[in-house]
């Protein structure tokens, strides 16, 4: 955990229905000074999409050269990466080359939408990566029901996430950028 992080806790009930996946996750996030509290909650988003028993978060902000979340095989090789945000081109190449599967989970509105536009074509070829962004709607409320220990339900049926807490619920549906075909 890097210096002066804040500790937050976390329990997510996690109902995928499009998995079939089920499970409760005792969750403690390291949040990076420098970590928006909207970051930390697009984490929390992209834990309950993947959510797996070997589903763990990364070094985060404080490793450069380390996925948000990842999922290791039990012989240690990276099956899923999974980072949040506008990564650079030549980071998702790197992960599309370390793991077998790459997730990037986007957020940001305009700004995301133009770091999209600027680097898609040179990702065509990649195929073992997937992006999906998060509806802009929903950034804004999105942090509003975090809190340094908190509950959560994220129940996941064609495609739509619900994401219920005491603070509040919203519900969301990533749209999907690039999907491997």
């Amino acid at each position: 955990m890097a210096p002066n992080s804040t500790v937050v806790k976390a329990e997510l009930q996690v109902s995928d229905m499009d998995r079939h996946y089920y499970g409760t996750h005792n969750l403690t996030l390291a949040q990076h000074p420098s970590e928006t509290d909207l970051r930390l909650m697009v984490r929390l988003v992209a834990f309950a999409l993947y959510a797996d028993e070997r589903l763990e978060f990364g070094r985060g902000l404080s490793d450069e050269d380390q996925p948000a979340l990842c999922r290791r095989s039990y012989s240690g090789e990276i099956e899923l990466w999974i980072d949040v945000g506008q990564p650079e081109e030549t980071r998702i190449k790197k992960a599309c080359a370390r793991a077998g599967q790459v997730v990037v989970i986007n957020y940001g509105g305009r700004a995301a939408d133009i770091w999209w536009e600027k680097i898609a074509s040179s990702l065509t070829r990649l195929k073992n990566l997937t992006v999906l962004a998060i509806p802009e709607d929903v950034i804004e409320a999105l942090p509003a029901i975090g809190e340094r220990g908190m509950r959560l339900t994220a129940l996941i049926q064609d495609g739509e996430l619900q994401l219920m807490g005491e603070r509040g619920s919203l519900a969301l549906r990533p749209v999907e950028r690039m999907v491997p075909r």
